[in-house]
């Protein structure tokens, strides 16, 4: 199922992916660093939902106390909360 999240905090406005069997694809943020974002979408692609979690969940940027990895975790937990209350 594609899943949207509006991030906060971090300069992308949203982040979009699929959860599919518990695994990541199709990531994709809106506006924010390009590359480094493209990069974190290929590193993640078909990885276990809560493996990104458990990998990236706290990472922060600079000053500020989160980041666009931290949250997309933010983002993962909250498509799984809402797969769940579907099922």
């Amino acid at each position: 199922m594609r899943h949207s999240f509006t991030p906060s905090g971090v300069c992308p406005n949203k982040i979009e992916f699929d959860l599919i069997d518990g695994m990541i694809y199709n990531l994709v943020f809106t506006a924010g660093c390009n590359g480094n974002l493209k990069a974190i979408a290929k590193l993640v692609e078909g990885m276990e939902a809560d493996r990104v979690i458990a990998l990236l969940s706290g990472n922060t940027c600079g000053y500020k106390s989160t980041s666009c990895a931290d949250q997309l975790t933010h983002a993962i937990a909250a498509a799984q909360q809402k797969e769940a209350q579907r099922a």
